[in-house]
């Protein structure tokens, strides 16, 4: 029993792969896309996909509060909508979810970019090195939980950024582990951003918010 929760905004030229990504699922699935206001076709393929629409504030945080509260199974996956799972995925999904250990603790996938280059190869290792060392992975890396262990961490917080960070926090290193299968991300905003830059930025924001930096003030830096 699985809802999987995808935040959307203008996500048209991703949205239907992440869709189609999902569709191996051997057990009984729901999709719930939460949009904050898309302009272009994401919500309409969403629909022909099948999917649950719902609208929120824009916001990551908001939307992820609001696709929780609309999906309907006892397991949570969250998604990103430019994030699409490598085959394999629902069979270890399921083993996990099938441990009753695991009802008390989080999981999430293996960080990849869609881009052979080195500079993309040089940022898989930074993030598997990341997420060893700090037990810090970030949303486009998917989060899988019991809706119980969800809302016993408090669920998602309305943030306009480093919602990911922030839930993940209060989880704990100890409460969460990877799967062996990759989330699949597109790379163009590292493309368009720089594989130097864009990094460089995000290690920004992240010590901002770990100095109890406001996020309104974060948000500015990360745009």
């Amino acid at each position: 029993m699985l809802s999987i929760v995808i935040p959307t905004l203008n996500a048209a030229d991703t949205i239907r792969e992440t869709l189609e990504s999902l569709r191996e699922s051997p057990f009984h699935w729901s999709v719930v896309v939460s949009d904050g206001g898309s302009e272009d076709d994401t919500v309409a393929i969403a629909r022909a996909a099948g999917a649950k629409v719902v609208t929120a504030d824009r916001g990551r945080g908001q939307q992820l509060i609001a696709g929780a509260a609309a999906a309907s199974e006892e397991w949570l996956l969250f998604l990103h909508a430019d994030t699409r799972l490598a085959p394999g995925w629902s069979t270890k999904v399921k083993r996990y979810a099938n441990s009753p250990l695991n009802r008390h603790r989080a999981a999430a996938f293996q960080f990849s970019l869609d881009d052979d280059s080195q500079a993309a190869q040089m940022m898989e290792t930074l993030v598997k090195w990341r997420c060893w060392m700090f037990g810090l992975p970030y949303g486009d890396q998917g989060l899988l939980m019991a809706r119980t262990f969800y809302e016993s961490v408090g669920g998602y917080r309305p943030l306009a950024i480093m919602e990911d960070v922030d839930i993940v926090r209060r989880i704990h290193r100890g409460r969460l582990v990877f799967l062996d299968v990759a989330a699949v991300t597109s790379a163009r905003r590292y493309r368009e951003g720089g594989y130097v830059l864009r990094p460089l930025r995000n290690i920004l924001c992240l010590v901002l918010y770990y100095l109890g930096v406001p996020v309104s003030v974060i948000t500015r830096v990360y745009a």
